[in-house]
């Protein structure tokens, strides 16, 4: 299958590496299939792309928020994540959604409100945390700059 995206341009995908989300993102309802798109040249990247197959030009910059927030645990009702069918939790896949302002010293990340993925039954959504600590503009700069000079041993 091809899609054209704003970003990455045509892209050949592998249908079956469809992430769908029956209810959608919040503010994005009617779009319900994604792809992730990794950065190729650094594996290690903490972040990554949520692209739809619906619309090319929507795309979701997200970030692992482990590799920003070690002991990230976001807590979340069982009753909410039923419908990504039965997972055992090391088969859960967690993202945050970032926003990159235009002086992105001020980046942040949605941590109250992570995206989970079902890695076998490829079902994901948005969910609130419960936890009090997580934020919905979590700034990531100088957690990411941690996290590059630990990366690099600097």
């Amino acid at each position: 299958m091809t899609i054209q995206t704003k970003h990455f341009g045509e892209l050949n995908i592998d249908e079956g590496k469809i992430i769908t989300f029956p209810e959608g993102i919040p503010g994005f309802p009617d779009y319900k299939k994604y792809i992730f798109i990794f950065d190729e040249e650094d594996e290690n990247s903490p972040f990554c792309w949520l692209q739809s197959i619906d619309d090319g030009s929507i795309a979701f910059a997200l970030i692992n928020p482990l590799k920003i927030c070690p002991d990230y645990s976001p807590k979340v009702d069982n009753e909410l994540i039923e419908s990504l069918g039965e997972f055992n939790e090391n088969e859960l896949i967690v993202y945050a959604i970032v926003v990159v302002p235009e002086d992105i010293t001020q980046m942040t990340a949605n941590l109250k409100a992570p995206i989970i993925i079902n890695s076998q039954t490829k079902i994901g959504m948005q969910v609130i945390a419960q936890n009090e600590e997580y934020e919905v503009k979590h700034k990531i700069f100088n957690d990411l700059q941690e996290y590059t000079s630990a990366k690099e041993g600097v």
